[in-house]
């Protein structure tokens, strides 16, 4: 992606995205022939994120001793600096606190992930969803927490419900586990392994009618008429920049899975 696709995926502005080169926030990715840079997913993941902890109030100063540092203890440590100043505050920031509260809680019981903080939504799926058991369950859960920063509430919500449910089938559970150890098991694959085919069709069929309608009528922009802060689709730059994060035979297997999930609804990502 280049420095405007990426700036319009998380909601930033291409120059806070310079300005975080400058004060050493963002590192300087690499650049294309033609001199630009040349974003990808992590880039993008870690703008999500210090845009989220620039929307509870931290500093620039404190973004960075947060992103440098141990993130479960470091962030508790300045979130409860935070919560103490925003404590003298004035009433209309009540919500904040009340938010700021919770991620406290979960970093004190060691759930905080570490592309948080999140939303409480997303807080609850990463206690469902372990990342340990999973290299690539712990990718998924990244590309969550870029999804949550840069989502309409309304999806994102919508879809948090869709796989809270799955989380809660113990039979769907186990099938998700199983899948995640298969797409671990072909990481090292060339695209044309044998085993990639079926893993995208089995991809497929996990994914329930309600989540793919979530996933869907959310991708056809906001209410007011504009468009979705991030177009998914593997056309797009940043879907590619999506793929590109996956092994080249994850990503095929991602690529059947979409091209499966686009015959049953005739939905072009």
């Amino acid at each position: 992606m280049r420095i405007g696709e990426i700036a319009a995926a998380v909601g930033l502005t291409t120059r806070a995205i310079r300005h975080y080169h400058h004060l050493g926030l963002l590192p300087e990715p690499a650049r294309r022939p033609n001199g630009y840079r040349e974003y990808g997913l992590r880039e993008a993941i870690l703008l999500a994120r210090v845009r989220r902890l620039t929307e509870l109030g931290l500093g620039l100063d404190e973004v960075r001793d947060v992103l440098a540092d141990d993130v479960g203890r470091e962030l508790t440590e300045v979130l409860a600096e935070l919560d103490d100043d925003l404590a003298r505050q004035e009433a209309d920031i009540r919500a904040r606190r009340e938010r700021l509260a919770e991620l406290l809680q979960m970093s004190r019981e060691g759930l905080l992930p570490g592309e948080g903080p999140v939303s409480p939504g997303l807080a609850e799926l990463f206690g469902r969803f372990s990342p340990a058991e999973s290299a690539t369950a712990a990718k998924d859960l990244e590309h969550l927490a870029l999804f949550d920063a840069t989502a309409d509430p309304d999806r994102r919500d919508r879809i948090y419900q869709a796989l809270s449910e799955l989380a809660d089938d113990p039979e769907l559970a186990a099938r998700l586990r199983e899948l995640y150890a298969r797409m671990d098991d072909i990481a090292d694959a060339s695209p044309d392994d044998p085993r990639v085919e079926p893993l995208g069709k089995d991809l497929a069929a996990i994914v329930p009618d309600d989540l793919l309608a979530a996933l869907v009528h959310g991708g056809e922009g906001r209410e007011d008429g504009s468009p979705a802060r991030t177009d998914p689709g593997p056309g797009s730059a940043f879907g590619e920049a999506f793929l590109d994060d996956f092994a080249p035979a994850q990503a095929a297997a991602v690529r059947e899975m979409l091209t499966v999930l686009t015959g049953r609804t005739g939905w072009t990502p």
